[in-house]
């Protein structure tokens, strides 16, 4: 019975990435995903602020593995894998390369400054009564997760915290809009 039920997993799996193919392959008949459809995809448009435009282009390139400024499929399959069912560890790994801009392994505070501003700015969107102290919120981050205080977070350091602190976790977590995004397009294939 267990040996069937496996099989009955791996045919939903095999389900659910036809139906992702067939979902990927209408938005991007070319077979790849570009940073201006990635853009569209998610409402951003020249009307979008700089931040929002900035926030989707680092978003764009954790998914894009191999770096040839492009998703492939299976960047898009290992993205939407992520997203949806990703262990919590895997999620903060992928938030912390999101916020690591020049890819030191080490967060700064002008690195964690710019992402909580652009997050804090599209949480506005749905809460226009969200009001806020940048600086403020990025001094506790700082206090509450830079344990060895050199100023910087390694990814030990940034993964502890998101995981010992909810505050910390709700301030840390990127993955709030493409969850989203990716859910609604599950759905539309349902």
């Amino acid at each position: 019975m267990g040996q069937s039920q496996s099989e009955t997993e791996k045919e939903v799996a095999l389900q659910n990435i036809q139906e992702l193919y067939r979902k990927f392959a209408n938005e991007c008949p070319s077979g790849n995903l570009h940073l201006h459809e990635f853009k569209r995809i998610f409402g951003i448009n020249s009307d979008s602020s700089e931040e929002e435009s900035a926030y989707m282009e680092n978003v764009f390139r954790s998914f894009d593995t191999n770096k040839d400024d492009k998703i492939d499929f299976m960047e898009y399959v290992a993205a939407v894998h992520l997203v949806l069912r990703g262990k919590l560890e895997d999620k903060l790994k992928w938030s912390f390369k999101v916020y690591d801009r020049d890819g030191n392994g080490r967060l700064d505070r002008r690195e964690v400054k710019h992402v909580v501003k652009i997050i804090h700015k599209l949480k506005k969107h749905s809460d226009p009564s969200l009001k806020q102290n940048i600086d403020d919120i990025c001094e506790r981050i700082f206090e509450l997760v830079d344990k060895n205080k050199d100023g910087q977070i390694s990814l030990e350091e940034f993964i502890e915290g998101a995981e010992k602190d909810p505050w910390v976790m709700d301030q840390l977590r990127l993955d709030f809009r493409p969850c989203g995004w990716f859910l609604e397009q599950k759905d539309k294939t349902s």
